[in-house]
């Protein structure tokens, strides 16, 4: 195995704004270096995993993960609580609980239609489905065979990227869930979440109100 191209492959997927798959890496080593480059796409993998022990072994704060498919940068676990405040405060892509449920009915229950989504929330779901569809987290998979032949709705690779997943398998189990909504590192996110959602919304009530009165 060429370890010679270690920093390579490192400086390519931190220079990537996509997860970067093992043959895409490949083919920009090859691009630059030619064909006959040696290195195989298996070697890839524990070239990736060499990398992960250096950082661990030099303390660093983050490691490469397989996400939606390819290789990306993420920070470890215990430093979650820091990153994820500043993803707090990005409310542009902040998703609103209607639609986390409505994005949460699709993942589980994939494929899976409009009737079928709004007998289980029991309210329309028009606007949901356009806000995921916009922000690419969810995608059009066909159509049912069924009266009407309704949309199929899906997640899309870009929900993977949002959620942190390498796979639709990796979403965790009802079970888990239930362990994670204990938690209390959980429950101080969730609360700064919802203190930062009440504050945007007096934030729109006092521009909207200001706005009737000039």
């Amino acid at each position: 195995m060429d370890r010679e191209y270690k920093s390579v492959i490192e400086s390519i997927i931190f220079a990537s704004d996509e997860p970067l798959a093992e043959k895409d890496l490949l083919n920009v080593i090859r691009e630059i270096d030619g064909d006959d480059v040696k290195l195989k796409l298996g070697e890839l993998n524990e070239l990736v995993e060499e990398l992960n022990s250096d950082y661990k072994e030099t303390g660093r704060a983050f490691k490469i993960i397989k996400i939606a498919g390819g290789y990306a940068f993420a920070t470890n676990k215990e430093y979650a609580k820091y990153v994820g405040f500043l993803t707090t405060e990005k409310s542009k892509r902040r998703l609103s609980q209607s639609a986390l449920e409505t994005l949460a009915l699709i993942a589980y229950k994939q494929p899976i239609t409009k009737p079928e989504i709004e007998a289980i929330r029991g309210v329309s779901s028009d606007y949901m489905l356009s806000t995921l569809l916009d922000k690419k987290l969810i995608k059009i998979e066909g159509r049912a065979e069924t009266i009407g032949r309704p949309l199929l709705y899906g997640t899309t690779d870009e929900f993977l990227k949002y959620f942190g997943l390498n796979a639709i398998t990796d979403l965790p189990k009802p079970r888990e869930i239930e362990d994670i909504e204990r938690d209390a590192e959980f429950l101080d996110q969730k609360r700064k979440i919802m203190m930062n959602q009440i504050e945007e919304n007096i934030e729109n009530e006092l521009e909207s109100k200001t706005n009737e009165i000039e």
